[in-house]
């Protein structure tokens, strides 16, 4: 039973703001890192808007990555320091992959980076400054160019043949530390999007542009959470998919700031790993 068949409007809810995109003129582009003189650090306005997000806890064992596009997994872990990169690429990337392999039932799992995000009040989010900030607009990680193109970038000599199998991009994304109260991820049904509600942005770095997708206000948008989700809990979010099936192909995300959230609740510290899963047929 999907969430669709539930009484999604029965479950309880938080009332928060959530930032998509406010019209633009041209293509939305954001620059990683400090622009080029007289040019603004990113075209994507925010646009706020005030939505419920329901508590996915109660009916977690509903929702599944192909159709509303997220999982709530139980994923504990030996890894002791997250902000240990050598740690985390020799103990917990091996144990995710395995772990997503088996839980996809995919032929191949490749990790391709991650992020450690810490919330601190009223800083900037740096990329290469220590821990990432929260994201706090309403976003995709890949759009259908940039997701296919991740497998040509990691996987250039092999790239030709997998593509030709179907190719997700999936983010494993979890707390560090738990409980979570503060800035917890949001999540949209896949099913409650329209596809003119996903507008493709350059992301531009020094040396490359990248490509992820803003969204627009669209009030049929059903939003999701996982309150207090623990260190042994993980979410499975769909960033991309080749399957044109009738799959939930990208899922929208953000962090958001809960209105419930008690004023001396430690800030959210998270971990999420970017992978490319691969399935032959």
């Amino acid at each position: 039973m999907g969430l669709q068949e539930t009484k999604v409007e029965s479950l309880p809810f938080v009332t928060a703001e959530l930032n998509y995109l406010a019209p633009t003129a041209g293509k939305p582009r954001t620059y990683a890192y400090d622009p080029p003189p007289g040019e603004p650090k990113t075209t994507a306005l925010p646009e706020p808007h005030q939505v419920p997000i329901f508590d996915a806890r109660l009916i977690a064992d509903a929702s599944s990555l192909d159709r509303e596009g997220f999982a709530l997994v139980r994923h504990p872990t030996v890894v002791k320091d997250f902000y240990d990169d050598k740690e985390v690429r020799s103990v917990y990337y091996p144990a995710a992959e395995a772990f997503l392999k088996a839980t996809l039932k995919a032929d191949r799992v490749f990790i391709f980076d991650h992020t450690v995000r810490k919330r601190v009040e009223g800083a900037a989010d740096v990329r290469g400054a220590g821990p990432r900030q929260p994201a706090t607009r309403v976003h995709v990680d890949q759009t259908e160019i940039s997701g296919a193109n991740r497998v040509r970038e990691h996987l250039p000599d092999e790239a030709d043949e997998l593509l030709r199998g179907r190719v997700q991009v999936i983010n494993l994304w979890r707390p560090i530390r738990g409980p979570v109260r503060d800035a917890p991820l949001a999540m949209c049904d896949g099913q409650s999007v329209a596809p003119g509600d996903l507008i493709a942005s350059d992301l531009i770095y020094p040396n490359r542009s990248g490509e992820t997708y803003s969204v627009k206000y669209n009030p049929d948008h059903r939003w999701f959470y996982i309150p207090q989700m623990t260190a042994d809990e993980a979410l499975l979010l769909k960033c991309y998919d080749s399957a044109t099936d009738g799959r939930t192909r990208f899922v929208p995300h953000t962090a958001f700031i809960d209105p419930t959230t008690p004023p001396d609740t430690p800030p959210r510290e998270s971990i999420e790993l970017r992978t490319l899963v691969f399935h032959k047929h």
